[in-house]
């Protein structure tokens, strides 16, 4: 890769940090490859210039934080503050260059220096800051923040490791470390001069302050300290770069020179161990056990130090803390950062001394809740044990809390017992519980779910009593995924077809899609909106090649379902219909079968064991599907490991059909569903999450809906559900049960799949037999629809031309109408 000389009119153009030129880029990349890497272009290495690059593009943004900040900071403006335990904000170089309108001018600057951009963004680590769609979402709602110039904060936690990645090694998930980190993350600015102090577990103490006030002192027994580190976070060709600040924790003193001095080498760095811990691993969900006091105090520390820099933000404006509110609204995605509501109220009583009833109206105001499941293993709850040693002052201001919010209750209905246990912050049955959905309801001015279906569910179930108390503080605002990552970056070629047929404005008002309605029966139109698919799936065959050994048709019908792997998304049921389309190509190896690639992927968390052996299934079933001669290529299974957002940019591009086929009530909204959708895949699901409104937009007739409702799931179990009782009326069913039973994608041993065919034919808690017939005949449709090339094709359009309403930015100005009363704010920079 040589270096290609520049002209001196070229090298006065423009800046070589800020400038957006071809010629500037250059310059940039160059200056920052011997500046920063140390390397000169004959020995630089492919990390190297990904690391100039991406430094260059850095240098480009930073000049628009800083006016961004400098903005707000001198503006009468209230921050939206977006508080998440998760930000799966996915490779970070392809999006920026998207949204500084660069990415033409980088491959230009690129190819005179001898390099292919495409290697430099297939080199980039994905942070490994996430678990799946709620991380994910919140990343799309920075996005959308910034383009919608909102003045804006994230703020998570910065963990050193990732959830972990995935292997595959004889058809069973392997975990292995995530090492994110291990080659530098040039997109961050660590500052360690803005730092705060946590503390955990110690005892409080009564004491009078110097007005001769009562007041609580809490009294640690440890404290960490936790380092600012931020990334910007650019819009789509605004100005507006907005932070995503995350947390890294730190020992207060991470060596102990006395003890060093005494001999005791392993005493003098272990303060330093177990602080960092903090912020070390990303704690996987579905364990709720294992490493629940290291969750807890994950998520104590990122709140406090989050909540402690928006009061030091007040104090460098100046503004009295009553004013808490009026500058920040405080959104608390999901009940991870719960706790904030009591950790607020114990910075305002304790350190600030503000009255009680004063604080509790600054908090009040300032934080909003969004609630994203319905399941109990999800709504978190910690022991009264825990919280009392680990966060002793937080539960006392917890106890208060409730005592007063239960007296509002008994006077809003008295003598209801029954009423009061179920609303309490505390689970007073057996183990005593903090319900920490409770209170993450009780100390915000606002509520919502992710989806119409959810946010009705929402108030007729898990918050059933207090939607009664404060109907006007429930909203529902359904989920949204940014167009530009979906679309625009993953997706150029289709991107492209849009701007030659409606124009480029799709990218930020997705609404204007709906013109392509008037081009869906265009036989050219068709032509071309086919071409694009089968160029997306020869991409995703040639990736499933390389990392699998798997040979797919690119003719045949790609139907996909990756998400996180958990028994309510019902990956089995998907992988008992392979099994009976199997069955019956054994049964009759001339039959006219529609050929199809499933392709699955998500990760199972490490303690989930049935989710684990779903995942073994499906690779037992491929293993045997792929290879037998009877099928000849017209059923081909794949389980694409580690999936991520990397991996997501080439796979919802090829899909076809989509699977959403959980349980009804079970999934709050969903964002593949939307992806899926917007790239142009039918969806076969069930009416659950934003399916609903899915199905609502695109018409009944361009949806393959199966499956109960939520109302049928409910009355069927209240009924009494059997499902063993299905699998006698099913001769078919009762068949593809057996031979996995038999052993016959297992190698013969009958013993791998009977706990989870065991828990089909005798719980069965999703109700997967109950929705088999329906599913596989609806799959049937699919199959027939999908021989009818023109139709199929006109749906497909269909499909992309009514997303709109998904779109992160339609969510986005939701909230600031309904919850969090914000205004965009233009950020101009100087010429």
């Amino acid at each position: 890769m040589a270096d290609a000389p520049t002209t001196t009119s070229q090298q006065s153009a423009d800046a070589a940090r800020t400038g957006l030129s071809a010629a500037a880029l250059q310059r940039g990349v160059l200056d920052n490859l011997l500046c920063l890497r140390g390397r000169y272009p004959a020995i630089a290495s492919p990390h190297d210039w990904y690391m100039a690059l991406a430094y260059s593009v850095r240098d480009r943004l930073l000049a628009r934080w800083a006016t961004s900040v400098q903005t707000y900071a001198g503006s009468d403006v209230r921050v939206a503050c977006y508080l998440s335990a998760e930000f799966l904000i996915g490779p970070q170089l392809g999006n920026n260059l998207v949204n500084l309108g660069i990415e033409a001018n980088a491959r230009e600057a690129l190819r005179a220096l001898g390099v292919d951009l495409d290697m430099l963004l297939e080199l980039e680590e994905e942070p490994g800051l996430g678990n799946g769609g709620l991380g994910r979402l919140a990343a799309c709602y920075l996005d959308s923040l910034a383009t919608l110039e909102i003045p804006a904060v994230g703020y998570g936690i910065r963990y050193e490791f990732g959830i972990f990645d995935q292997q595959i090694r004889d058809g069973w998930q392997v975990e292995t470390t995530d090492k994110w980190l291990q080659k530098g993350h040039p997109w961050e600015i660590v500052r360690p001069e803005v730092a705060y102090y946590v503390g955990f577990g110690g005892s409080t103490h009564d004491e009078t302050d110097a007005r001769g006030h009562l007041c609580v002192r809490w009294i640690p027994t440890r404290q960490v300290k936790g380092v600012a580190c931020d990334t910007p976070m650019p819009g789509y060709h605004v100005n507006t770069c907005n932070t995503l600040r995350l947390w890294k924790s730190e020992a207060v003193e991470s060596f102990d020179l006395q003890d060093f001095n005494a001999g005791d080498y392993y005493e003098a760095v272990n303060e330093k161990v177990i602080s960092e811990t903090l912020s070390k691993v990303l704690y996987p969900n579905d364990e709720p056990e294992i490493g629940k006091r290291l969750r807890l105090a994950q998520q104590y520390f990122f709140v406090s130090c989050s909540l402690q820099d928006m009061l030091r933000l007040l104090e460098i404006r100046g503004e009295p803390v009553g004013h808490f509110a009026q500058l920040f609204n405080v959104q608390l995605n999901d009940t991870h950062p719960s706790i904030a509501v009591a950790e607020l109220m114990r910075l305002l009583v304790d350190d600030r001394q503000v009255p009680w009833d004063e604080a509790w109206d600054i908090t009040r105001r300032a934080l909003a809740y969004t609630n994203h499941t319905l399941l109990p293993e999800a709504l978190e709850t910690w022991g009264l044990p825990l919280m009392r040693n680990l966060l002793p002052r937080l539960l006392e201001i917890i106890y208060e809390i409730n005592r007063r919010f239960l007296d509002e209750v008994r006077q809003r209905y008295p003598g209801d017992d029954a009423r009061i246990a179920r609303m309490s912050l505390i689970d007073e049955r057996g183990d005593k519980l903090v319900r920490m959905a409770h209170l993450a309801t009780v100390g915000s001015h606002a509520i919502n779910g992710v989806a119409e279906l959810h946010s009705g569910l929402l108030k007729q179930t898990v918050l059933r009593d207090f939607a009664e108390l404060w109907p006007e503080r429930f909203h529902n605002v359904t989920n949204g995924v940014t167009p530009r990552r979906f679309m625009l970056l993953c997706n150029p070629a289709l991107a492209r077809l849009l701007d030659e047929t409606i124009g480029a404005g799709w990218v930020t008002d997705l609404a204007r899609l709906r013109k392509l309605e008037a081009y869906a029966d265009d036989a050219a139109f068709q032509q071309h909106w086919r071409s694009v698919k089968q160029a997306n799936k020869a991409v995703l065959a040639e990736h499933i090649r390389g990392v699998t050994g798997i040979g797919v048709d690119t003719a045949a019908l790609f139907d996909v379902q990756v998400k996180r792997i958990h028994e309510y998304k019902r990956q089995h049921l998907n992988a008992l219909l392979i099994v009976t389309l199997y069955r019956r190509l054994l049964r009759d190896p001339q039959l006219a079968l529609t050929p199809r690639c499933f392709v699955f992927g998500g990760k199972a968390a490490p303690g989930y064991a049935t989710a684990k052996l779903i995942i073994r299934l499906i690779n037992g079933i491929a293993e045997v599907v792929n290879n037998d001669p009877v099928v000849n290529g017209r059923l081909k299974v794949v389980f694409y490991p580690d999936f991520n957002v990397k991996n997501a940019h080439f796979i919802y591009p090829a899909a076809d059909l989509s699977e959403q086929i959980s349980t009804a009530g079970k999934e709050a909204s969903g964002t593949g569903n939307m992806k899926f959708m917007m790239n142009g895949a039918l969806t076969i699901g069930t009416l659950d999450g934003a399916n609903v409104e899915i199905r609502e937009e695109v018409g009944d007739e361009n949806f393959f809906l199966f499956g109960l409702s939520a109302d049928e799931v409910e009355r069927v179990k209240r009924a009494g559900y059997r499902p063993a009782d299905y699998v006698k009326d099913d001769a078919e069913l009762s068949e593809v049960l057996q031979l996995i039973a038999d052993g016959h994608f297992s190698r013969g041993d009958r013993e791998m799949f009977r706990p989870l065919i065991d828990n089909l034919t005798h719980a069965d808690p999703f109700l997967v037999l109950a929705d088999y017939a329906a599913y596989v005949a609806r799959q049937d449709d699919v199959s027939a629809a999908w021989q009818d090339t023109r139709r199929w094709t006109r749906m497909s359009i269909l499909n992309t031309a009514r997303s709109g309403k998904f779109s992160s930015d339609r969510a986005i100005g939701e909230y600031c109408d309904k919850i969090w009363k914000i205004r965009p704010m233009r950020i101009t920079l100087d010429q």
